[in-house]
């Protein structure tokens, strides 16, 4: 794997717990085999979900994960970090993953 100019490695590659179509975000809960670093981190962040993991809403993943085995974090992502603290002019990227991939894939 190879790292920027500021340490951090290029592509990050995660699964996601779902995504929801409503707004087009992606929940990922972490743990031992999954740390937030793998999608905070990386330059780039590209996730692998199952068309099964697609949900409706927002509630409809919060049920999901109150039915199974809790994650340690619950992080809900939509897209590349931006903000506008200074001189309240937008900022991409400021902190966090530039760019962000979403691989959809048929379940077998």
């Amino acid at each position: 794997m190879g790292y920027t100019n500021d340490n951090r490695p290029y592509v990050g590659i995660t699964g996601t717990f779902a995504g929801v179509a409503e707004t087009g975000m992606l929940i990922i809960g972490s743990g031992p085999e999954h740390p937030n670093t793998l999608h905070f981190l990386p330059d780039t962040h590209v996730v692998v979900a199952r068309k099964s993991q697609t949900v409706g809403s927002y509630e409809d993943a919060w049920d999901q994960i109150r039915e199974g085995d809790l994650p340690r974090t619950v992080n809900s992502i939509t897209g590349p970090s931006r903000s506008g603290d200074i001189e309240q002019t937008i900022f991409m990227r400021e902190h966090g993953t530039r760019p962000m991939h979403i691989v959809m894939v048929e379940d077998e």
